[in-house]
């Protein structure tokens, strides 16, 4: 699936308790954990330690972990409490049933100065087999690599040009997404109004809204 030199092999079993035991956690995301998770492997660990790359300023390690599944879907929740409690970026191998699906957050630290970090959001690959599961390992830094990443992951998901910043593009394409449920909401809303000028009136939102995007 990536294809990693075998300097970055790491393969060691986390226990689900890890992420739950000594924290404060909400009843669901605790059940999502125990009932849709049959194991966590971490897998590779990529840095400048293991990997002919320079340091990142952004990124300081890559971790890869491979989840085994137990049912197709996984809350989501439970990618972010895993994130929230690793003060490093990760990339998500999900397995079920010999199908992998790739996960990858877009990471950030929360304040300057802290080890906090945020997930913005969470791009995914579909479903498929090991070998349709093809991601490059490219770059010459670690935010190189990062980037890579999320940007092969994303795929059209993510706005702008592979030259422009990550930050840039996400923000982007969140942007673009939010105009795209607005004016998703203003169509519904054009197809149930009955009265002739209001109708007129919210098409010309409509229009309004989409000359602004």
């Amino acid at each position: 699936m990536l294809n990693l030199p075998k300097s970055t092999e790491f393969d060691k079993k986390i226990p689900k308790q890890k992420f739950y035991d000594k924290i404060e956690i909400s009843p669901e995301v605790k059940r999502a954990l125990v009932e849709q998770i049959k194991e966590i492997r971490w897998v590779n660990k990529l840095s400048p330690d293991t990997l002919n790359l320079q340091p990142g300023t952004k990124v300081t390690e890559l971790e890869v972990f491979l989840i085994q599944l137990k049912e197709s879907e996984l809350d989501e929740r439970v990618l972010r409490q895993i994130d929230r409690e690793l003060p490093y970026h990760l990339l998500f191998l999900l397995e079920y049933e010999e199908q992998y699906k790739a996960v990858i957050g877009y990471k950030e630290a929360a304040e300057a100065g802290t080890a906090a970090f945020k997930v913005n959001r969470y791009y995914a690959t579909e479903w498929c087999s090991e070998a349709e599961l093809r991601l490059e390992l490219c770059g010459l830094d670690i935010d190189a690599v990062y980037e890579g990443y999320v940007r092969q992951i994303a795929g059209a998901a993510l706005t702008g040009t592979r030259g422009s910043d990550l930050r840039e593009s996400v923000e982007n394409a969140a942007q673009q997404e939010k105009l795209e449920r607005q004016l998703a909401a203003l169509d519904a809303k054009i197809r149930k109004e009955k009265q002739p000028k209001k109708k007129f009136e919210l098409v010309q939102e409509r229009k309004r809204l989409q000359e602004q995007g």
